[in-house]
């Protein structure tokens, strides 16, 4: 839908942004291994080896982010897997506050994810968080991943808003690379997506340490604005 709004276009991740990307390392990284070796009867050092070169293969596709591509591919059915462990499923700290500060003050507030569809299902059910969002778009629907050009002429095509006066947060650097490309301006990073690994010390975009430091900088953008 067109933003009818004057203030700017909220645009966040999920996994990584909003979410604890603990959750999805767990899963990914230590999880599906286990379940690979028992279901191939090869070794857990095999098992990591195989699905490591899968995930080079498919980093940053379509099929990356398809439940149903890695359950055809693994012989595991890895969205029961997932929702085996929905209650690991955690928001980062501050996601609840700022959410409810962007709705108290009429920001148009979107979800764009590169989870599949039916893992945005479970994960909105699991934390509640969709009553916070005007727009909320898998990548599966359109078709493309968020990396790429064509995700961003979709979503604008499906919902009309303004690239320059917009805010998108994003805890992977080749998707702001292809917001950036796409017009956006105003665009962050998470410092910690995942509370089981260390902060990182460096990325080519501004950094948010937590979420709520989103809002002073656009509290500043309004202050600007009202005096420009």
């Amino acid at each position: 839908m067109p933003n009818y709004s004057d203030k700017p276009v909220i645009i966040f991740d999920m996994d990584g942004t909003l979410l604890d990307l603990a959750y999805d390392d767990f899963i990914w990284n230590h999880l599906l291994p286990i379940r690979y070796a028992e279901t191939h009867h090869c070794s857990l050092e095999h098992s990591r080896l195989t699905l490591s070169e899968f995930y080079q293969e498919h980093n940053h596709t379509l099929n990356w982010y398809s439940s149903r591509f890695w359950t055809a591919k693994v012989d595991v059915d890895v969205l029961a897997m997932q929702i085996e462990h929905k209650t690991r499923v955690a928001k980062r700290e501050g996601c609840i506050a700022l959410l409810s500060y962007l709705k108290n003050n009429d920001y148009p507030v979107w979800l764009a994810t590169n989870a599949d569809e039916a893992g945005l299902a479970f994960k909105l059910e699991e934390t509640g968080i969709s009553e916070y969002f005007d727009v909320m778009v898998s990548s599966e629907t359109l078709g493309h991943a968020k990396e790429f050009q064509p995700f961003w002429k979709k979503l604008q095509a499906m919902h009309p808003f303004d690239a320059s006066y917009c805010y998108f947060i994003d805890d992977t650097e080749k998707v702001l690379n292809g917001a950036a490309k796409f017009g956006i301006e105003n665009l962050y990073s998470i410092a910690q997506p995942s509370s089981a690994n260390a902060p990182r010390s460096t990325c080519n975009y501004p950094m948010l340490d937590a979420l709520t430091d989103l809002i002073p900088i656009l509290e500043n953008a309004e202050e600007r604005k009202k005096y420009a």
